[in-house]
């Protein structure tokens, strides 16, 4: 009996901590927007923490909390889900404080679910798996159709990620994981430039990313597409010719 009491005490403080309004939607899309769990998980936690904490840019450290996985599983995650669409981060400057913030904005999630819904591809309600298998009575040839894995990350990208990770002896930002992306994505800088311009800050004392964008910036001004041309062009600015 006192069991049976404990134990409706401690459901009735977990109701009491508060709720979480999440979209049907979301619930119902998440595989057909080709959402793994961490991501979805992600996600959700992002709203969470919104709804529930009043807080629009939870830290690295807070989301690996609840997730259980390491700081740089969230980050490449975030990465991911900026990169495919799903969350943007947004700047927030408070006029009357002063103070310039940041803020995870989640509406290029609801615009994709609402494309979905729009276009008619969303799952019925109430189907499942059963269902599914009804469509497809026979078993061998649903062993033959291929799975829909989701593609694993570039392998040279995740360790340029880890690079900056270890040079900066701490977890990314996700706003320093938007910054690396905008370098090989919008910028096309090479992968070895990158890396060797991380090395010439290390060497200048220098290790900030606005003193990192500044030497790509001006090896792409002087049309230094290599690591040989970069060295060459840091020699002559270091023996002012």
């Amino acid at each position: 009996m006192n069991d049976r009491n404990s134990l409706a005490k401690g459901m009735a403080e977990a109701y009491m901590d508060g709720a979480v309004s999440i979209p049907y939607a979301f619930l119902r899309t998440y595989r057909a927007l080709k959402l793994n769990d961490t991501e979805g998980m992600l996600l959700l936690h992002l709203i969470a923490f919104r709804q529930s904490e009043q807080n629009e840019f939870p830290m690295i450290e807070q989301l690996q909390e609840r997730l259980g996985c390491s700081p740089g599983l969230v980050g490449q995650t975030l990465q991911k889900l900026m990169k495919q669409g799903f969350i943007t981060i947004d700047e927030v400057y408070d006029s009357q404080s002063g103070v310039q913030s940041e803020k995870y904005n989640l509406s290029g999630l609801f615009q994709k679910i609402g494309t979905l819904l729009a276009a008619g591809e969303l799952p019925l309600r109430g189907s499942g798996l059963s269902e599914e298998a009804d469509t497809n009575p026979n078993p061998q040839t649903r062993a033959q159709e291929p799975s829909r894995v989701t593609p694993a990350p570039n392998a040279g990208t995740h360790n340029l990620f880890l690079l900056f990770e270890q040079e900066f002896g701490r977890p990314l930002t996700p706003m320093e994981y938007e910054t690396i992306n905008g370098w090989l994505d919008q910028d096309q800088y090479a992968d070895e430039l990158i890396r060797f311009a991380l090395k010439e800050s290390v060497f200048a004392g220098k290790l900030h990313f606005r003193y990192i964008d500044r030497i790509l910036l001006e090896w792409s001004r002087n049309r230094v597409t290599n690591v040989e041309e970069a060295r060459l062009h840091t020699q002559k600015f270091r023996t002012g010719r």
